[in-house]
């Protein structure tokens, strides 16, 4: 018979041979059946040179029927034990995929134990070997043992109660695939060390004393390896943590040969994972000169540790915890002589009453955290840190005079004696945390401070009886007091006592009022949630961060500093006086310092201590009513929200940013000089004088400028000036800019009806004026403008109720402005005839609004009492183009025109757009809410884009548009037909709105596509398709 793997099942007359077999086909496993109970396998490798067998997958030969069937001996288990297969199993091939295989094993819950090696020759036996997993069938060639039929296998077992071999020697064995982080320790037990001792499996799954015919050489010689050097790989897998080192292990022979290198293994860390006693002494065992464990949260921690310490003589580093230590690991700990670090964490240290004693000559640091305890002595003659944060113990006793950090912050129940007797006992002590130690006094930090003069980091916070009023620590230079009650400006004194002090922390200092320090060294102070505090005064040349906030009482600062570059002191509500002498300073942070006043300017202009200040928020600073800077190193400068502020003076020519949001009252505003390329005075309607000179500036927004009546903007470089709804705006003032700013592009004076014809003939100074809009004002002459502006491209003259019939005959009679591209006359009062003449005559406009001009009939741009023919188009499409019998030729020039919007014009009632109008270039036509609006015929090569929507009326649509690719009838009452009728010669439609049609159904969407069918998209009433 032949049994089929991963990819192909055997033939029909071979399955027939399996006679009584129950054999079933499943995904990537083999199953066997043992007393009843299912046991599976997963394929590792296979190959078969013969000739005959599937193309995607592999066959074990006929001959091999009785060997597979009867014949499986597995030479051991992890401990050593025979375990033998009952040759009377019966075997179930699967077919699948790895995935399954690990999916299944993960599902079962059932954890991994590496079975060395089964043999089975090809006469008696099947060899299983997971080592011989030398490629991954799914991204890899199989491998191929061209003079031998052995395929090798990797099998896993269940561990605790699943693991555990039954009395007559048979095996449950599991489905997992991937080593979880428990069960990294059962498949490192069964990995060999390369060099170790013990009976590590060669990489062909042969012990050293196996006779099974097979040699090790000779499956070498066969295998397809890796083409990666050992250095290399070595360098590789030293970037992988101990459980992917276990994954890599799988790949090949290399690999795992490769992952099990001491090298990797010197710190075992098994930190809170199930490893039991026996597994935790064969891997010290395999790994004799691993330098570090760590077994915190693991079970039984007081065996594993003692285990360590005993077996390990390299072992430099120590870590348990989460559990019970017996007084007998802390004696046998002087025999571990290498040990240079201990940690002990969140542990019961003997019986828990009982005074546990540390003597080691070598230990360096020992940390003992959490541990429940009643006494601790400790000696040891080279320690030099030693930690016993949160252990409640009520004594400790200290021999250690090389120590130089201890931390017993929140010991408790240690009492004022207890402290003062442990610090005192280390005359070398550099670092000290008693943070949390409520029974701390005065008199203990005296008695520190004599006893421990190389003192250097202490860290007393939230020790209620401290004031430090007559402590003295010279040497000090870190110093943290956060939440201590007795801190009170009389502290200060003795503070700065400690010349050497570089690190000072107030927090939370409910009785401090005052701090005035005078320290050279100081760099880092805190003072937040100092409700009492009012008053600050640093000198100190190195100062480079200050922390003050939530101090609401808080109303003067004066502070020297060479180094100090950024300052925040936001929401400082009570603050009034800001005293600065900080050479160094770039930014400065005084948002929503409602009390400071206009005094605060002198500080921060030229002179007043902040030379080279860049960057200044004012943000919501309401009480500043007058701002006047003269800084010639401000950047940049926030004012949003000064509501009060009604006068403005910048005198700063490298500032390049400024922010007025919301300055309501602003009323004079003086920008002289000022390197702003950018000016944006938002909405500001009581300004009435604007001075501006910025060499710089090609952008000036004086939106909402409403009162603005005197202004004076030298501006060289200035491109687009936008002085909408500015109303005061006169002549004069609109000549003296057009004077100073030559190179105005972009002109925008809507809304400023005091603008006359003198002020519009200055424009003629403005030869690159490209866009002018006078929408909104009172013109009845523009020949100011035709004079003037000769290069004028844009044109906008929305809603000019007073231009006359005749304004606009320069433009179509006279051939002014011949740049002009663009022309709004949307919401005018022009009669029909002169629209016509406009439209007929000044074929170079590429885009017209005619938007709510309701003088505005019909739109004809054909011929009328003829019958047009059709003639072939650009593309090839039959287009309308001229009549059948043209009795004068008429040769009429072709129309630039691209847009057409006549959106609201609601007495227009036909639009018919023929090709004899030469529209070639029109793209955009928008005719929506036209109310009145029943007849559409247009044919034009080129047009892309309809919009008919709210023509209620629409009775008739005729399009001859093959480029039309969006046509909008929404809420038109056409009917089904017309638009069935319409579309049908529009090749490239693509979207259709139809919505409140009433004429026009969603079930019959099908239809519309049938007859375009380049739709892509309809917009019904009911339904998007």
């Amino acid at each position: 018979m032949r049994f089929w793997c991963c990819f192909g099942f055997g033939e029909e007359e071979e399955k027939a041979n399996t006679g009584g077999e129950s054999g079933d086909m499943r995904e990537g496993l083999f199953y066997t059946e043992v007393e009843g109970k299912s046991q599976e396998f997963s394929f590792a490798a296979m190959g078969n040179d013969q000739p005959g067998t599937s193309q995607m997958g592999f066959a074990i030969g006929d001959n091999m029927e009785e060997d597979l069937l009867l014949g499986m001996e597995v030479s051991r288990n992890l401990g050593g034990n025979e375990v033998a297969v009952n040759r009377s199993v019966s075997w179930k091939p699967a077919i699948g995929s790895y995935d399954y295989f690990e999916r299944h094993a993960c599902a079962s819950g059932l954890d991994l134990l590496e079975v060395d090696w089964l043999v089975c020759d090809k006469e008696t036996s099947l060899g299983f070997g997971r080592e011989n997993h030398d490629h991954d069938c799914q991204y890899k060639r199989a491998k191929v043992l061209s003079d031998s039929q052995e395929c090798h296998y990797a099998t896993t077992m269940s561990q605790g109660a699943d693991t555990s071999t039954s009395a007559n020697g048979d095996q449950n064995i599991s489905r997992a695939s991937v080593p979880s982080d428990n069960e990294m320790v059962l498949y490192l037990s069964s990995t060999p060390n390369g060099g170790g001792s013990g009976n590590p499996m060669d990489s062909d799954g042969v012990g050293d004393g196996d006779e099974g015919g097979h040699s090790t050489s000779k499956i070498e010689d066969l295998e397809v390896r890796m083409d990666l050097t050992d250095d290399l790989l070595h360098m590789v897998l030293s970037f992988l943590d101990h459980i992917n080192l276990c994954r890599a292990a799988r790949v090949c022979k290399q690999w795992r040969a490769a992952s099990a290198h001491e090298d990797f293994w010197r710190f075992l860390n098994f930190e809170s994972r199930n490893i039991s006693p026996v597994q935790f002494a064969e891997m010290c065992h395999r790994y004799p000169n691993a330098s570090g464990v760590n077994i915190c949260g693991a079970p039984d921690i007081n065996s594993l540790a003692m285990k360590s310490i005993t077996s390990l003589r390299y072992i430099k580093t120590l870590i348990v915890g989460k559990g019970k230590l017996e007084d007998v690991f802390f004696h046998a700990l002087a025999d571990c002589s290498m040990l240079t670090s201990l940690s002990v964490i969140d542990a019961t240290l003997g019986n828990g009453v009982q005074e546990i004693s540390v003597f080691h000559d070598r230990l360096c640091h020992l940390q003992i955290t959490k541990c429940r305890v009643l006494r601790i002595s400790v000696r040891c003659p080279q320690l030099e840190s030693l930690s016993l944060k949160r252990t409640n113990m009520a004594h400790a006793l200290l021999n250690c005079p090389q120590l130089h950090e201890l931390d017993i912050a929140s010991c408790h129940k240690l009492s004022d004696a207890g402290i003062r007797s442990a610090a005192t006992s280390c005359p070398l002590l550099a670092s000290l945390d008693m943070s949390k130690c409520s029974c701390v006094s005065d008199e203990t930090l005296r008695e520190i401070a004599l006893m421990c003069p190389s003192l250097r980091v202490l860290d007393a916070s939230y020790c209620p009886n401290i004031s430090f009023e007559s402590v003295r620590l010279p040497m000090l230079a870190v110093l943290k007091l956060c939440g201590c009650e007795g801190i009170t400006s009389a502290s200060m004194a003795a503070i700065s006592h400690s010349y050497m002090l570089e690190v000072l922390e107030l927090d939370d200092c409910g009785l401090l009022t005052s701090v005035s320090l005078d320290l050279p060294h100081l760099e880092n102070i805190r003072l937040v949630y100092c409700r009492k505090f009012v008053d600050l005064n640093l000198q100190s040349p190195m100062l480079s961060s200050i922390t003050v906030s939530n101090s609401p009482a808080l109303h003067r600062i004066d502070i020297t500093s060479r180094s100090l570059q950024k300052l925040m002191l936001q929401k400082q509500e009570s603050l009034t006086t800001l005293a600065l002498q900080c050479q160094s300073l770039l930014e400065l942070d005084l948002t929503e310092c409602e009390s400071l006043t206009n005094s605060i300017c002198e500080v921060f202009s030229d002179g007043g201590g902040c030379p080279l200040l860049r960057s200044l928020v004012l943000d919501n600073c309401e009480s500043l009513t007058a701002v006047e800077f003269n800084s010639s190193s401000l950047v940049s400068l926030s004012l949003v929200g000064c509501r009060a502020m009604t006068t403005l003076d910048l005198t700063c020519p490298y500032l390049e940013q400024v922010f007025l949001d919301g300055c309501d009252h602003l009323e004079r505003a003086s920008f002289c000089p000022v390197g702003l390329r950018s000016l944006n005075l938002g909405i500001c309607p009581k300004l009435n004088v604007l001075q501006i000179e910025a060499p710089h500036m090609v952008v000036l927004e004086l939106k909402g400028c409403g009162v603005l009546s005197e202004a004076s903007i030298k501006c060289p470089h200035l491109i687009s000036l936008d002085a909408s709804f500015c109303s005061q705006l006169k002549d004069d003032c609109l000549s003296a800019t057009s004077a100073s700013c030559p190179f105005i592009e972009s002109l925008v004076l809507m809304s400023c009806p005091s603008i006359g014809p003198v002020g519009l003939c200055s424009l003629g100074g403005l030869s690159y004026l490209t866009l002018l809009d006078l929408s909104y004002t009172f013109l009845m002459n523009l020949q100011p403008v035709f004079e003037s502006c000769w290069h004028l491209k844009v044109l906008k003259l929305q809603a000019c109720k007073y231009l006359t019939d005749s304004s606009l005959e320069a433009l179509y009679k006279e051939g002014a402005l011949p740049a002009l591209r663009e022309l709004d006359l949307s919401y005018g009062s022009l009669c029909q005839y002169a629209i016509e003449e406009l439209l007929a005559c000044c074929t170079h406009l590429t885009h017209v609004s005619l938007n709510g001009c309701v003088n505005m009939h019909d739109l004809n741009w054909g011929y009328k009492g003829v019958q047009p023919f059709e003639l072939s188009g650009f593309d090839g499409s039959l287009a309308i183009c001229s009549p059948e019998i043209i009795q004068e030729p008429f040769e009429c020039p072709d129309r630039l025109l691209q847009n057409l919007n006549c959106v609201g014009c609601s007495n227009i009632k036909k639009v018919v757009i023929l090709p004899m109008a030469r529209c070639f270039h029109l793209s955009s036509l928008n005719l929506s809410l036209s109310a009145n609006l029943k007849e559409v015929d247009v044919a034009c090569l080129n047009l892309s884009f309809l919009n008919l929507s709210h023509c209620y009326s629409l009775e008739v649509l005729k399009l001859e548009c093959p480029k039309l690719t969006s046509l909008f009838l929404q809420s038109c009452s056409i009917a089904e037909e017309e638009v069935e009728a319409a579309i049908s010669h529009c090749n490239m439609l693509e979207t259709l709105d139809v919505r409140f049609c009433p004429k026009i159904y969603s079930v019959n969407m099908g239809r519309l596509r049938v007859v375009c069918p380049s739709l892509k998209r309809i917009f019904s009433s009911l339904c998007a398709s």
